[in-house]
């Protein structure tokens, strides 16, 4: 798969292994039969990043309670997670992609604007994956201030 090509909805979501921030291993088959919110940041403790993952926390509850399962993913080591988890008090899965297989594998990582210049980076995105392993919505370059209560209201959860 070409880094700059795109998941659309219908597509097979590109199963994962990764580790989680206690070091645990977490695949996206593990939640076959639920439907799940993979969202993709460039770096823990980060505002926007900060600002998007609490915007998660703090809805997480009515995206449970509707049914879907957070993970966050960023190419941040184990231990970073650990301690953005901590510090934000995050109760999902942040899992870490070092290599960066995954984002690319995803589209969420390749050419961005950056303050008006291309650059090679992590795409802020968020997929909704249904029960079947599908891509159910596909969101790139989302905004990480006021995106999930967008998703909330497209998932009809708010």
């Amino acid at each position: 798969m070409s880094e700059q090509q795109r998941l659309a909805p219908g597509d097979p979501a590109p199963d994962f292994t990764l580790a989680d921030s206690e070091g645990n291993k977490v695949s996206l088959s593990d939640f076959r039969g639920r439907s799940v919110v993979v969202y993709f940041y460039p770096a823990a403790g980060t505002p926007g990043c900060t600002k998007q993952a609490c915007d998660f926390r703090d809805n997480l509850a009515e995206l449970n309670d509707a049914g879907y399962q957070v993970l966050g993913i960023s190419p941040d080591k184990p231990e970073k997670l650990a301690t953005f988890a901590e510090q934000e008090q995050l109760t999902f899965p942040l899992l870490a992609d070092p290599d960066k297989s995954v984002l690319t594998a995803w589209g969420a990582f390749g050419e961005k604007k950056n303050y008006g210049r291309i650059v090679q980076g992590v795409i802020r995105s968020t997929f909704v994956v249904d029960p079947d392993g599908r891509i159910a919505k596909a969101m790139y370059n989302v905004r990480a201030t006021g995106h999930v209560a967008k998703l909330l209201k497209d998932l009809d959860v708010a």
